[in-house]
């Protein structure tokens, strides 16, 4: 694949011919010291490695199959734990915000602003994630084929941001089941801007359990080493120290025991295909046109198509 927009994210540069980097944490805060221990031994796995590593964790899952699911300490105590572990360990930080009125509390703290999947077409919350100035990781929606990403894009870049990142996280296949659709990759990566893996979400089985969701993760290994391959910019991996015990999301998380193997993989197949694309040249990405005095700005569209 043809190289994306480059960026940097706190000290980590993402994108471009920048090294696979790692988003990687537990899927909800469960309580400040297991998120602090989280965040350390990942750190201390990927360092040695050289992967650039962002810890991420929410404060709220406002998305849980269940009324009496687990979602988290909330905005307030969430992101005062945040704030101590970026203090703490140096690591930028990811969290996942579902409100408009939490983007402004949660740039305060976190370096990159997620939004949901199915917050994906959300219009006003793309807008003010865009204007807070951070990095904004958008995951694509579970109903959304990879070329309608160009209308989520120009969302954001229409708020005067250019730091986007764009995650396949599976498409719906039947009831309670995702597919991977790999030419996802280079699709969406025509927009220009980087590109990540969410490998433990795509091997999910949405509410498979009933009152939760299930999962495959003994697939977690070849969907990472794939996408690994193909030249992804990042990868996602909700990591746990012990998946049966998670208070969300435990089914598909990958045991953290399993991160140093499998982060050894995928960076060595991730720089072989950066040496593999090495002859490509970076791809033009959306951008605002500057405004003409008395006119309106308006987003350019770029006219492209898969073959």
């Amino acid at each position: 694949m043809t190289p994306s927009h480059s960026f940097e994210v706190g000290k980590i540069r993402v994108g471009g011919r920048a090294p696979l980097f790692l988003i990687a944490g537990p899927c909800v805060i469960e309580t400040e010291a297991h998120a602090t221990m989280i965040a350390e031994r990942i750190r201390d796995i990927a360092v040695p490695l050289g992967v650039p590593l962002i810890f991420k964790a929410s404060y709220d899952k406002a998305n849980r199959s269940s009324i009496s699911s687990y979602r988290g300490p909330g905005l307030k105590d969430g992101l005062r734990i945040l704030a101590g572990i970026k203090k703490q360990t140096g690591l930028p930080i990811l969290t996942d915000v579902h409100e408009v009125p939490h983007v402004a509390a949660a740039a305060e703290v976190c370096d990159v602003l997620q939004i949901p999947a199915f917050l994906s077409r959300q219009t006003d919350l793309l807008i003010a994630a865009g204007r807070s100035g951070r990095a904004v990781n958008i995951k694509k929606g579970q109903f959304l084929s990879p070329t309608e990403m160009i209308n989520v894009v120009e969302k954001v870049v229409a708020a005067g941001n250019e730091k986007i990142i764009l995650t396949e996280r599976g498409s719906s296949f039947g009831y309670q089941n995702l597919v991977v659709d790999m030419r996802s990759f280079p699709i969406m990566r025509k927009l220009g801007y980087p590109v990540v893996f969410d490998v433990t979400h795509s091997v999910q089985l949405p509410a498979g359990e009933g009152k939760s969701s299930g999962g495959q993760p003994e697939f977690i290994e070849p969907l990472a080493r794939a996408g690994a391959a193909l030249g992804i910019d990042g990868i996602f991996l909700e990591v746990h120290d012990n998946p049966a015990k998670a208070l969300s999301d435990g089914t598909n998380a990958l045991s953290l025991d399993k991160l140093p193997v499998l982060l050894e993989k995928v960076a060595r197949l991730a720089a072989l295909a950066r040496e593999y694309d090495r002859p490509n040249v970076t791809t033009p990405r959306i951008v605002a046109p500057a405004a003409k005095a008395g006119a309106t700005s308006k987003v350019e569209r770029r006219s492209w198509r898969t073959r």
